[in-house]
C-alpha cells in the first residue's frame, strides 16, 4: 500500500504570525513533522501543503516535497482542512502518481515521534481499518466540568456522585490532532476521517502537545529541552 504524508502548513495563523515556520529550539516549527515523517518505514513520501513559497523553500530544506502551492481557495481562515487534503491528493493524480493511503500530520503537534506514527500504522494494519485517527488521557474527566450562567450559579454544575467517587470515574479521551491516516477511497467516499470502520490510536499527553498559544510554545520548548537532556 503506497502511502503519501500530508504535512498541513498554511501561511496564514489569527494566533502566532507564522506559527508553522517559528523558531522552536532553532528549528521551524514544521520542521518537527518533517523529521518525523521522513523516519517512519511506512510513508513513502513526505510533501508539504502550503500556500507560501517562502514556506515550501523551508520544507524542502528540511527534506520534504512540494510539487505544488495549495490555492488560496484553501488556504483561508476558513477553509477546511479536508479540502486542502482532497485538493493534494488529486495534484499528485494530475501528476501520475497514485497513492492508496495517507497520512495527515499537522506541524502543531512537534513533540510526535516517528514511533507514534508507525504505532498508529500498526493498528490501521492489524485492524484492517478505513481510517486512525490520535487521541489522548483527557486531564481531568469532563463528568468534572460543566457550562456556567452567567450568574456563576454552581448549583447543578456537577453531580455529587462524580465528586464522592472521582477516583472511580472511567478514563476520558479527547481528540489531540497530531495524526490522521485513511484510505484515500474511504476518504473521498466518506469526506470524513470517521467512520464504522475507524479506530483510535492513543498517544501520551507529553507528546499530545498542541501548539496554539504563546504558553503552548514556551511548554513545548521546556518539552523538547528536557527531552533532549534525557537522550
Amino acid at each position: 500500500m503506497r502511502t503519501l504524508g500530508i504535512i498541513t502548513a498554511r501561511s496564514g495563523s489569527k494566533g502566532i504570525k507564522d506559527k508553522n515556520i517559528r523558531l522552536l529550539n532553532g528549528k521551524p516549527l514544521m520542521a518537527y513533522a518533517i523529521e518525523s515523517a521522513l523516519e517512519s518505514q511506512y510513508i513513502d513520501e513526505v510533501m508539504v501543503s502550503t500556500d507560501s513559497r517562502e514556506y515550501a523553500n523551508i520544507a524542502r530544506k528540511y527534506g520534504a516535497c512540494v510539487p505544488f502551492l495549495r490555492s488560496a481557495e484553501n488556504s483561508g481562515d476558513a477553509s477546511k482542512s479536508l479540502d486542502a487534503i482532497l485538493e493534494a491528493l488529486d495534484g499528485y493524480e494530475r501528476l501520475g502518481r497514485h497513492y492508496d493511503a495517507v497520512i495527515v500530520l499537522q506541524p502543531t503537534s512537534p513533540l510526535r515521534t516517528t514511533e507514534n506514527i508507525d504505532g498508529a500504522f500498526r493498528l490501521f494494519y492489524d485492524k484492517k481499518a478505513d481510517s486512525i485517527v490520535s487521541v489522548c488521557e483527557c486531564g481531568h474527566s469532563p463528568l468534572l466540568s460543566n457550562v456556567l450562567p452567567e450568574d456563576l450559579n454552581l448549583f447543578h454544575f456537577v453531580h455529587e456522585k462524580n465528586l464522592e467517587r472521582r477516583q472511580e470515574l472511567k478514563k476520558h479521551y479527547r481528540l489531540n490532532g497530531a495524526i490522521y491516516i485513511s484510505k484515500v477511497e474511504a476518504l473521498r467516499s466518506l469526506q470524513s476521517f470517521y467512520g464504522r470502520n475507524s479506530y483510535a490510536y492513543i498517544m501520551g499527553r507529553m507528546e499530545s502537545v498542541d501548539i496554539d498559544t504563546e504558553l503552548d510554545f514556551s511548554y513545548a520548548s521546556f518539552l523538547l529541552s528536557h527531552k533532549m537532556e534525557r537522550t
